[in-house]
């Protein structure tokens, strides 16, 4: 399932309070999705990562109540007392089965030792594939059968539409839109210990932003998405230096075209950014887009939609459906 489905289905799935599993492989933004529905509903959000925990850390630890002659369990202070939100237990299926147990509880009854769940908290859980070659224990059946399962897949729509809105560097979305493969290369197959995934992107990302040293940057990179890709990125990166001025673009609707397709790539996800920087400049966009190679002028358009421009009210956009209205889906 995609992202942007799956979020609609946490969103709903929180709501009624109905125990959800989110499966998929290591990096593509399990953990993300969860807390940005809790983040845009205004909740609480505790991520409990039970593949580092004791059975103790959930349940309590036990002590004596003289006043009633009994061993009582106190609770961890971790777990949410009151208010709403979600509880994420992250890496589920990672910890041990001893863990695992002590999470059934919480599960089943929305208590565990002590300790009750607010009635405004949901549960959502996650975890790798046993196919994704990490540290897994199979789910007990009884466990499992306690929640609604579902397997995200990587999708790029759904990426650059996150991309755009956390201002991910444009280099990297015209990478991606270029080279569409290299978002994701995790191959249970082989061995290696770095491979790109839209969480190691987003530490490209913060690479960039950086600033390391020119000779240092390659290394940095295949670090976070290994060496092939790694490659293959910054050889991309260098197009950058080839474009039109894109200050006279947004600012006049002039400028010159290009014809190199890498170069294309580029400049659109720089002018989408741009837009979305400063809603001022979409006229002036759309009137460079209707000189530029229609697939592009249609790919500049199209991913401004996804992240919620309308452009009805645009006269230049009327002229812009008049020319491309075909290409449209």
């Amino acid at each position: 399932m995609k992202a942007k489905n799956l979020t609609k289905i946490i969103n709903k799935m929180s709501e009624e309070k109905i125990p959800t599993f989110i499966w998929g492989a290591p990096g593509v933004g399990k953990s993300s999705i969860v807390k940005q529905v809790a983040l845009k509903k205004n909740i609480g959000f505790i991520d409990l990562r039970l593949a580092l925990m004791d059975p103790t850390d959930l349940k309590g630890i036990p002590f004596y109540d003289a006043k009633e002659h009994s061993a009582l369990w106190a609770p961890p202070a971790f777990l949410p007392r009151d208010g709403e939100g979600i509880l994420f237990l992250d890496e589920l299926n990672s910890a041990a089965p001893s863990v695992q147990a002590s999470a059934y509880q919480l599960i089943l009854d929305r208590q565990v030792g002590e300790y009750k769940l607010p009635d405004g908290w949901s549960i959502i859980a996650a975890g790798n594939r046993e196919s994704d070659r990490g540290v897994t224990y199979k789910m007990p059946s009884p466990l499992a059968n306690r929640f609604v399962h579902f397997e995200l897949e990587v999708s790029v729509e759904d990426w650059k539409v996150w991309a755009y809105e956390h201002e991910v560097c444009e280099s990297i979305i015209a990478y991606i839109s270029y080279k569409e493969e290299h978002l994701f290369t995790f191959d249970a197959k082989r061995d290696a210990k770095s491979f790109a995934t839209p969480r190691s992107w987003e530490y490209v990302d913060k690479i960039l932003k950086a600033e390391i040293d020119q000779e240092l940057i390659l290394e940095s990179i295949s670090g976070a998405v290994g060496r092939e890709v790694a490659v293959g990125f910054l050889s991309f990166f260098k197009v950058m230096y080839k474009f039109p001025d894109l200050k006279q673009i947004v600012n006049t609707g002039k400028g010159e075209y290009s014809g190199e397709i890498d170069v294309l790539f580029a400049l659109s996800s720089a002018l989408v950014s741009s837009v979305l920087k400063d809603e001022n400049r979409l006229d002036n966009v759309l009137t460079y887009t209707l000189g530029l190679k229609s697939e592009f002028a249609v790919l500049i358009v199209k991913d401004l939609q996804k992240n919620g421009f309308t452009m009805e009210k645009s006269k230049i956009f009327k002229e812009w459906v008049k020319k491309f209205s075909y290409l449209l889906e």
